[in-house]
């Protein structure tokens, strides 16, 4: 979904929250394929958090980066 976002240009390493575990958020849910646009009344944004057993943000984002997320580059 992520490469489906308008202006994407990866995910910014700034949120984690000091435990390891990443949080992002959507504008709206209609990026997802499996969710029809032509039955949403009213386009609402959600937060996803990725919770791991990691000690910090820095074992976090290698955790993250090994299972392929696309974290830009600054």
């Amino acid at each position: 979904v992520l490469p489906r976002l308008r202006d994407f240009h990866g995910l910014n390493k700034k949120s984690f929250d000091g435990r390891g575990n990443y949080t992002i958020g959507f504008s709206e849910s209609t990026v997802f394929p499996e969710i029809d646009p032509g039955k949403i009344d009213k386009i609402q944004g959600f937060e996803m958090t990725i919770v791991n057993k990691c000690s910090n943000d820095k074992e976090g984002l290698e955790l993250l980066k090994a299972l392929g997320m696309p974290f830009s580059k600054n």
